[in-house]
This record gives C-alpha cells, structure tokens and sequence, in this order.
C-alpha cells in the first residue's frame, strides 16, 4: 500500500510497479471513468514505455480505449483533457489521463499522476483504488489491445506559440536546463518557432539523469544553468524531470514560488491567488496590499488545483515552483507556460530584480525536514497543537494560529511552520521574520515544541 501516495502512485519499477500490479491499477482506475477513452503519456525514464503497455492492458481490461500521446512532459498531458481529438472520424474528449512519471524521484522510482473529468485524482480515491487493487487475486487480461496514437506534443507546441506569439523574436539572451527529463521534447520547438536567443542544457531526455538530478528547488541542481547564466545571459530557467515545476534565476535571484506569483499577479486586474502554507507572509500582504484576494491552503498540487476550481482563482503557487494558471489558461500547473509568462513580463517593461528589491526584506529559511515515521508524523503535529494551546512562559508571543495544513504561528515580527509531509515520513518546518536572530528563535522554540510532543506519544 505504501505507492498508493495522498497526490499521485509512486514506486520502485518492478520491485512495486510491475506488470501485476500496474495492470490491476489500469483495470480498477477503469471502473472509476465513465466516458470511454483515457490519454496516457509518459516520461523518460526507461521503465516508462513497459509500465504504458501494462498500464494499456489494465485499462483496456476495465473496458477504457487508450489516447497513446508516447513521451510527453506532464503539462501535455494535462492539456489532452482540454481539447478534441479525432477517432474514427469522430472528435472526442478524454474522460481522463494518467501521466506516467516518476517527476524528480531517482531514476529507479516511477508513477502515475492521475486526472478524471478535468481534476486531481487523489487522496481518499488514490487510498480506495490501493485497497481494490491489493485485494484482488487476479490479474486481468485484455482481449485486444485498443490504443490511438495522438499527436499531443505538436497541438501542445502549436498553442504555445500562437499565445505567446508577441514574444516573437525578443532579444532577451534565454538560459535553461531541462535536466534531462521532458521539459526538451518540447522546448526547443517552441523556442525556435518563437525566434527567441536561447542556449539550452541537458535538452535530450535521459531517464538515468546522467548530469544532475532533475529536481530545481535544490540549490546545487542549478550550478551548471548559473554558470550558463553569468556567460552573457539575461535569464535561466530550470525545469524538474516532468516539467511541472520551475526554477526562475536573474543575475540577483533565485525566485521561489511564492515571489514568482507577487510578479504574475502585477499583469491580472485584482486576481485571486491561492498559496500554500509555506508561502512568505511577504506574498500574502503585497498580494492584499495591491487589491488582489489572498488565499492560504494546503501543500500539495492536488490540493491547489482543486481549490483554485472551487473559488475560481486566477493564479496558484507552491515555493517550490508549481505555478498554477487559470488565468488565460486551463488551471494546472506547467512549467513551459509559466516560463513563457516571466518572458512575457520582461518584454513588458517589468524589471524582476527591481521589483523584488522593492518588497520588504524578511529572512526565510529554505524547508527544514525532521525525521519521523509514517506512522507518528500526524499524531505529533496533533500533540504541538495540544502544547500550543497552553505553551512554554518562554515561547514566543503567539499573534494567531492558522491549521489548514498543519501548524502555522504568527508572531509579532514573523511565522513558523511546522506540518506532516504527505509524501515522506518527515516533519517539514519552515520559519520566517524580519531578522536571521528572530527566525532562528522562532526555530529553537518550535523544534523544542516538537521535542515535547515526540516525548507524549
């Protein structure tokens, strides 16, 4: 049960994911679609095209017909439930679409990020079909194999390029590393067709990741893009292995997440933008400041691109570089788009690094992960809101406490965070204020915190 995760299904390609269980996936997530067809594509990983045909046969099994897109980045696959899709002559919409990808995991690991009717399958419905499908004694067998190939990169590109088409031939000097993952099946096309000045890393996708591991949010990913960088370019951008998330570097900054909203944000007439509990207080006051609504919710994309359906918000983001567009757009998280929307900025006027100067200045820490076990990480974070509610004489002085995901404290002058991991079995904490000395008291007071509720399990 342990691959069945709260955003995706993510495991070791045989020891996990083999022919057995992926095809009970395929044939149990059958009975969770209604209409008859299903678009898959994968990364480039080597397993990835083994784990689509026995995918294919679970689904075929369950009765589904397949949308063969082959190897695509993630946002690809996401933009196939927007759009038609000739068969037989006759234009359909996928019912659903399940992305095979082990996104930044090592090259052993893969998955499947899973969407029916245009939203996130996840979370109890992920846990219900882990259950199904380990209860199963049987492994169900396809009478023929039913699969369209589309053509998903080409329509991808083409609505790219027609957006952005007023980017044509701008003379900003472009870096970016596609890490080797799938960012490249598409970039080069679109940069080309655009006219743009751009020198790329690492483009061919290479499942095994030969020169870095493909994950941005790591500082020491990005040596070789900032080398790139400094030699007489104007930007980079980096992209993780399935190309949802993104690293966007100036000369000055490494722009996280929720800084990359405040600038996206400046170009949408009073926006609501929705932002996860690790998101700079920074964010949310300018957001308020300017007229926009301001929204805090849970980590995780799953998460946000629900919420941001729900209240029909315009821009999503998470720190760690899924930038999710509703706003002229469809309302997921893509990296390709969100690179075209900062090059949309530049060509605008919009100096980046002079915008950021003008925020005020807090120190933030990056995550700080605590080690737990799967089994206590929730009942500790249940145990610091018990301590909370009758803290330490020496705790900081609590202004409020916000407990959508986890425990987030305001202070006077800052924040700390402290939330159980939904993927691993960590606590992940983060803290923020105006001061290094403020931030690190902030630290000492919640680890101490954790520390006590460990001790009452």
């Amino acid at each position: 049960m342990s691959i069945y995760r709260e955003y995706d299904i993510r495991g070791i390609y045989e020891k996990e994911l083999n022919e057995t269980s992926v095809t009970r996936i395929g044939f149990t997530l059958a009975s969770k679609i209604k209409g008859p067809y299903v678009a898959v594509g994968y990364d480039a990983r080597s397993h990835s095209p083994i784990l689509f045909e026995h995918l294919v046969a679970g689904l075929n099994a369950g009765g589904k017909k397949v949308l063969g897109m082959g190897l695509v980045p993630t946002p690809v696959n996401y933009f196939t439930n927007y759009q038609k899709w000739e068969v037989d002559g006759v234009g359909i919409t996928p019912s659903a679409s399940v992305m095979i990808t082990g996104s930044h995991n090592p090259s052993e690991y893969n998955g499947f990020k899973i969407t029916v009717d245009q939203a996130p399958f996840f979370s109890d419905a992920i846990y219900a079909l882990g259950d199904e499908c380990e209860a199963m004694d049987f492994i169900p067998k396809a009478e023929q194999r039913e699969v369209n190939e589309i053509d998903a990169v080409t329509r991808y590109v083409d609505f790219i390029v027609r957006h952005f088409s007023h980017l044509k031939g701008m003379d900003t000097k472009i870096a970016y590393d596609c890490g080797n993952g799938v960012a490249g099946v598409v970039t080069e096309n679109i940069f080309k067709a655009l006219q743009l000045q751009t020198t790329g890393l690492f483009v061919e996708p290479d499942g095994t990741f030969p020169n870095h591991h493909p994950d941005p949010s790591e500082e020491h990913n990005l040596e070789d893009v900032k080398k790139l960088l400094a030699d007489d370019n104007d930007i980079a951008f980096a992209y993780d292995g399935d190309a949802d998330r993104i690293a966007v570097l100036t000369h000055k900054n490494n722009i996280k997440g929720d800084m990359m909203a405040l600038l996206y944000a400046m170009k949408m007439d009073k926006p609501t933008v929705v932002g996860e509990v690790k998101c700079s207080q920074v964010m949310y006051d300018e957001l308020e400041r300017r007229g926009a609504t301001a929204i805090m919710y849970k980590t995780g994309h799953s998460n946000l691109k629900v919420k941001m359906k729900e209240i029909n918000a315009d821009l999503a983001c998470e720190v760690s570089g899924h930038i999710f567009f509703k706003n002229r757009y469809f309302g997921y998280d893509d990296a390709i788009y969100a690179t075209l929307r900062m090059l949309e900025l530049i060509h605008d006027g919009i100096d980046l690094d002079r915008e950021l100067a003008k925020l005020p200045k807090v120190f933030s820490t990056e995550e700080i992960k605590v080690k737990t076990t799967e089994e206590e990480k929730f009942k500790i974070i249940d145990a610091v809101k018990v301590l909370l509610q009758n803290p330490p004489a020496s705790f900081p002085a609590i202004k409020d406490i916000i407990d959508v995901d986890g425990v987030r404290i305001n202070f006077q002058n800052g924040w700390g965070l402290v939330r159980a991991s939904n993927t691993t079995p960590v606590l992940v904490t983060r803290f923020e204020s105006r001061s290094q000395e403020e931030a690190l008291v902030y630290e000492k007071a919640i680890n101490d915190l954790i520390i006590e509720a460990q001790k009452s399990l």
